[in-house]
């Protein structure tokens, strides 16, 4: 009978946990609504939107044999040792983000960062004694984020201000895929213009390369409003073969592709070279370049680097939908633990600063939403420590458009902030408005953080300012005006 004891004893064992249990228990992927599948897709698009790090951070780091970027005793780094080490720091610390703070967030090498101790550190010191200070800088951000520090800075963040955030990084990104892609390019000074920004590189698009992205845009942007699955890492894919097949028939100089020319490699595996790793120094650049020098270098590298990361941290996991209803972000501490402790890996390698990657939004429109498109992302720069003949074959006009279109994704949480209320919309506008202009994350914080104070004292409502955000606001004061603080300290 139905129900009966021996009815239960003959029903058969329960089923085994699926395949994937111990990557559900740990990664939470269906209780945020994705799947493995997107995962991974999410975790590709991610590493093939942000794998142009491992060409351009040894171009900006070591330079060219004709120009290579030199320290104060005239040595350069090896183009072959950084391409290592910037996929070795990258592909452990993204895979500790991924399994430490199950956020789709990919670390690197941060641009700008990079530049700062290229072009301004190196030639005040030597090339161990700069990735010193680098060290030095990841372990101040460890510092204030065990003191909790960090975390309430994030906290005390007024919404709006939070939500143009996203919608800044949304611009800034795309910004850069139209400017990645040659689209748009920058006048050169000498054309005695007032205008920045040209189409294409005449002020007309012309070129082979300029009409792959054209093309590549129209189908990421077409997939996109179709919901189709694998729509950013499909058109990737698409494009790549497209460039592939045009700079095979056509006669196209390598130069007009940019960073990456779509070429298959003569061999696909490479031996890396771990030269660089261990080579820095934590207090040689105070004996070479003076106490002054280095503590405004560390600070400079500290504000950038503590809020580009919160910026893009705040912003991908806003665009995912991970922020509650405070707008805070699930295991901060451990986030921005290991984001400082990128840094420090980044100093210790050679391979410059490591911070969170606004590319990392190429996973989340592709539907990540968990660490384990991070593993993926990780999982690839590994590879690519061997494979780097094949890391340039994508060419920045196959992947740009990807950034195209999650531009669109993040912009679209402009319209959750109130315009009404002046005293937080126009620091809102600000911070949107800031990032893309200035190419910078950090400077459209700053303005943000600057004119919301401003804007709270002069209507009266100085109270509603938290004080950390008066904290934060005078450290932006100081960012700003770092030049005439250095030559008020006699800093050349």
């Amino acid at each position: 009978m139905p129900g009966s004891v021996a009815d239960d004893a003959v029903k058969p064992a329960p089923a085994p946990p699926p395949a994937n249990h111990l990557l559900e228990r740990w990664f939470r992927i269906s209780q945020r609504g994705s799947t493995p599948g997107r995962e991974v897709r999410g975790g590709l698009a991610t590493f093939f939107a942000m794998a142009y790090i491992l060409v351009l951070n040894p171009i900006i780091l070591s330079g060219s044999k004709a120009h290579p970027v030199l320290d104060k005793y005239g040595h350069s780094l090896s183009p072959g040792q950084v391409l290592t080490v910037t996929a070795l720091v990258a592909a452990v610390m993204t895979v500790i983000m991924g399994v430490g703070g199950n956020l789709p967030l990919a670390i690197a090498t941060g641009l700008g960062l990079n530049a700062v101790v290229a072009y301004q550190l190196a030639p005040k010191m030597s090339w161990p004694d700069a990735m010193g200070l680098v060290v030095l800088e990841g372990l101040l951000i460890c510092v204030l984020v065990v003191t909790g520090l960090r975390q309430a800075i994030m906290e005390a963040i007024p919404q709006a201000i939070k939500k143009a955030i996203a919608v800044g990084i949304g611009m800034f990104i795309a910004f850069i895929g139209l400017v990645d892609a040659g689209f748009v390019t920058r006048i050169p000074d000498a054309a005695s213009t007032t205008t920045p920004v040209q189409l294409g590189g005449t002020g007309t698009l012309t070129g082979w390369p300029v009409l792959v992205f054209c093309v590549g845009v129209l189908l990421t942007i077409s997939l996109v409003a179709r919901r189709m699955r694998g729509a950013i890492l499909i058109s990737i894919v698409v494009m790549t073969i497209v460039a592939l097949i045009v700079n095979k028939i056509a006669d196209i100089p390598d130069l007009a592709w940019g960073l990456n020319p779509p070429t298959v490699p003569h061999k696909a595996v490479a031996t890396p070279d771990f030269g660089l790793v261990g080579h820095f120094s934590l207090f040689g650049g105070f004996r070479d370049a003076g106490v002054v020098t280095c503590v405004l270098s560390v600070f400079t590298l500290v504000l950038s680097d503590f809020f580009d990361a919160m910026g893009t941290i705040v912003g991908i996991s806003s665009e995912a939908g991970l922020l509650d209803k405070e707008g805070r972000v699930p295991n901060i501490g451990r986030v921005l633990f290991i984001d400082g402790a990128a840094a420090v890996a980044g100093g210790m390698a050679s391979s410059s600063s490591n911070t969170a990657y606004v590319e990392s939004a190429a996973g989340v429109g592709e539907g990540a939403r968990t660490g384990l498109a991070s593993v993926v992302t990780g999982v690839l720069f590994a590879l690519a420590l061997f494979l780097s003949p094949l890391a340039g074959v994508v060419p920045s006009q196959a992947a740009a458009p990807a950034l195209v279109a999650v531009g669109f994704l993040l912009m679209a949480q402009v319209r959750t902030i109130d315009w009404t209320e002046y005293d937080t919309a126009i620091p809102a506008f600000l911070t949107i408005a800031v990032m893309p202009f200035t190419y910078s994350i950090t400077n459209g914080i700053g303005a943000g953080f600057l004119s919301y104070v401003v804007l709270k004292t002069a209507l009266g409502k100085i109270r509603e300012v938290h004080p950390l955000v008066w904290c934060v606001s005078l450290f932006f004061l100081a960012y700003f005006a770092i030049d005439p603080l250095q030559q008020a300290f006699g800093v050349k």
